[in-house]
């Protein structure tokens, strides 16, 4: 079977199935051309892997140990199709009977790298999307693969975790896009005089990116709080009150204070208990919510 036996399809903006997550893009493609099944529940718990072309054997045991667990928990796993990091989460993915999603730097039918059509066909097989917003016959270039990082990123809803990434990376230009849409950075830490590692271990210094040294730093901080927010029940009139304040904007012990109509040392006491619960945070002279609450 080729590439060319699977059909190609288009969807637009104005579709009920585009994707939304696009839209908080500056600049979201007019359309986009794919193959494969379509399924938005894709996107719902969705990560973009990236990372170098020249990944190291340190960079294949990372993936190796981190994207079985992902998979458990039923996240769908995005990449660019290119030599490297991307090829080896898209292949560990399928391997691990998960769903991946390809994002091209060019046309649907132009294969590259060609080394990947196997790659190609058997994650259309494993119910996984091939993506494009160029015309199928368009060939990768230099300037079409950074323009695709922005739907790599756009497209992940739980974040972006690098892998391994050098100081002109084109990771880092998805991790940037991704830090300007709001969305989770994470990155693997790596021995320090390894050039594949100086834009992780950067981004890690600078606190653009969290670091992961397992899967539940990922998961965690993510995926299971989401999963398992509850609304907190038992709670006083002042407590209910300060949860709607803090809920808005994180207060100073007078502003909750001055808020509920209470005195500082009442005030105190609540916020004591409320934290003994697990409920608020005290961080720089505010309170505020704890973030399974937000």
């Amino acid at each position: 079977m080729k590439i060319s036996d699977f059909p190609i399809f288009e969807i637009t903006p104005s579709s009920p199935n585009w994707p939304m997550l696009l839209n908080k893009l500056p600049d979201p493609p007019k359309k986009l051309f794919f193959r494969g099944k379509w399924d938005n529940s894709l996107f719902e718990k969705s990560l973009a892997i990236v990372g170098s072309r020249r990944m190291t054997n340190y960079g294949e045991r990372v993936l190796e140990m981190l994207i079985p667990s992902l998979v458990a928990e039923k996240t769908a796993i995005i990449s660019g199709f290119m030599y490297g990091v991307d090829t080896k989460a898209h292949q560990e993915c399928l391997e691990c009977g998960g769903r991946t999603i390809a994002v091209l730097g060019g046309g649907l039918n132009v294969l590259y790298p060609p080394e990947n059509e196997s790659l190609y066909i058997k994650t259309l097989r494993g119910n996984g999307l091939i993506v494009s917003e160029y015309p199928s016959e368009q060939k990768p270039q230099l300037w079409t693969f950074v323009q695709r990082n922005r739907l790599v990123a756009g497209l992940s809803s739980l974040g972006v975790l690098v892998i391994e990434a050098g100081e002109k990376s084109g990771s880092l230009v998805t991790a940037n896009i991704a830090l300007k849409l709001k969305r989770a950075v994470y990155a693997i830490p790596g021995p320090i005089n390894a050039s594949t590692s100086k834009g992780t271990n950067m981004l890690i210094k600078q606190n653009l990116a969290k670091i992961v040294l397992s899967t539940g730093d990922v998961v965690e901080s993510d995926l299971t709080k989401r999963s398992s927010k509850k609304e907190p029940t038992g709670l006083t009139t002042e407590e209910l009150k300060i949860i709607e304040l803090l809920s808005a904007e994180a207060m100073t012990l007078d502003e909750l204070a001055l808020k509920i109509g209470k005195n500082i040392i009442e005030t105190g006491q609540a916020l004591t208990l409320m934290s003994l619960k697990g409920l608020v945070e005290e961080n720089g002279g505010k309170y505020c919510l704890k973030n399974d609450l937000l």
